[in-house]
């Protein structure tokens, strides 16, 4: 007859048969944020390993759907998903990452969590409101609301930063207040620089239509002297000379990487960006069971969610084959060309995606239909079993 008893060690079972006794050492698998890739990375492992997963947070954030978010409030809850329901084994602690070293983690409580594996997936800052300033759902809701109050009032829009998230922002405001005036300002003489033509030119169409004025190639003399998202007439002065005056402002650039807490070294150096060296199976370089995924990795190319799961899956595979005493195989390698999918609402946007003939446009319908309609949420509430 098969019996089984907890050993002396914390985490090992002892299974004593009439033939002989096997150890079954449990590992530890600690994963630093729980964003796009933390908490893919997270969900794959929780059947594998004991995952403890680090996140000041109480809800995982779809920021994709932040811009729509903050102009219908009523759609803002969708956007966040409870921790809660991501994991049926392993266990979400809600803290910050203060210390790394190849050991294990220090938490802003005190708390140490030693770890066989480590994930750092603790993705990046940017301005409010692509990505909520709160940790908590809560008060993130009452924030998005209160700037809504704002935009409301304002008729005139100023948007600092033509990229993804400026353009996005544009889309929704348009939405849901055609009337409003909304202009975008970019150093950049050129919006999407290295992509196809073809989908920079059915961009501009898109704009004009919506009567989104851009202002390319120049910059500001000096920043609005009113808070962003703030309902207050200002006129700024752009480089060239020209006056723009508006009601509310929004900036819409600025990206940093969360890695404060690397910055003792214990565990790795950093690069200028704040980013970390990774190999092509995605270990943080110097160890072998330390690992990277999403913007802190060094990996040259844009840093967007779906690159984050991606980062995920090739992780996931590679713990569980050490895990099962294999040898970690799987690799990532960038796309040789970028893609992107922009919604400018739930109809409209432009997109482009690689084939193996090369890079190909997505029109508006696909675009809608993949990503402008939910934001994704459909495919987050099955992740965190919420459908």
């Amino acid at each position: 007859m098969t019996t089984a008893r907890v050993g002396d060690v914390t985490g090992t079972v002892t299974w004593e048969t009439d033939f002989e006794e096997v150890w079954i050492m449990s590992r530890t698998v600690v994963v630093i944020g729980g964003g796009y890739g933390g908490s893919a990375v997270a969900k794959e492992l929780d059947s594998e390993a004991d995952v403890v997963l680090v996140d000041p947070r109480d809800a995982f954030v779809n920021s994709a759907a932040s811009l729509r978010a903050v102009t219908r409030p009523d759609w803002a809850p969708n956007m966040f998903f409870s921790f809660e329901t991501l994991l049926g084994r392993g266990t979400v602690i809600r803290d910050r990452a203060v210390s790394v070293d190849p050991g294990g983690v220090t938490l802003a409580s005190g708390r140490r969590v030693e770890a066989d594996y480590l994930v750092l997936a603790s993705g990046s800052r940017y301005a409010y409101p692509a990505k909520p300033d709160a940790d908590a759902t809560s008060e993130a809701l009452d924030d998005l609301r209160r700037t809504n109050k704002e935009l409301v009032n304002a008729d005139r829009v100023l948007i600092l930063g033509a990229g993804p998230v400026g353009l996005e922002l544009a889309g929704e405001i348009k939405e849901v207040w055609p009337h409003k005036h909304v202009t975008v300002v970019d150093p950049s003489e050129q919006l999407l620089p290295g992509f196809l033509p073809a989908v920079r030119q059915d961009l501009h169409r898109q704009l004009d239509e919506l009567e989104i004025r851009l202002r390319l190639g120049t910059g500001l003399t000096a920043p609005p002297t009113t808070e962003p998202g703030q309902a207050e007439t200002f006129t700024v002065t752009t480089t060239g000379g020209d006056e723009i005056t508006a009601d509310i402002w929004f900036r819409a650039h600025g990206v940093q990487v969360n890695s404060d807490y690397l910055a003792d070294g214990r565990l790795t150096t950093r690069t200028p960006q704040g980013q970390v060296p990774v190999t092509e199976t995605l270990n943080v370089r110097g160890y072998d069971h330390v690992y990277a995924v999403g913007d802190i990795t060094d990996v040259a190319e844009a840093k967007m969610a779906g690159y984050a799961m991606q980062h995920a899956e090739v992780v996931a595979r590679n713990i569980v084959a050490q895990l099962r005493g294999e040898e970690p195989s799987a690799t990532y390698r960038p796309q040789p060309d970028p893609m992107i999918l922009l919604p400018l609402g739930p109809r409209g946007g432009v997109g482009q995606m690689p084939t193996p003939d090369g890079p190909v446009p997505v029109p508006a319908e696909t675009v809608s239909e993949y990503k402008g309609v939910d934001l994704f949420t459909g495919r987050f509430a099955e992740q965190f079993r919420t459908a």
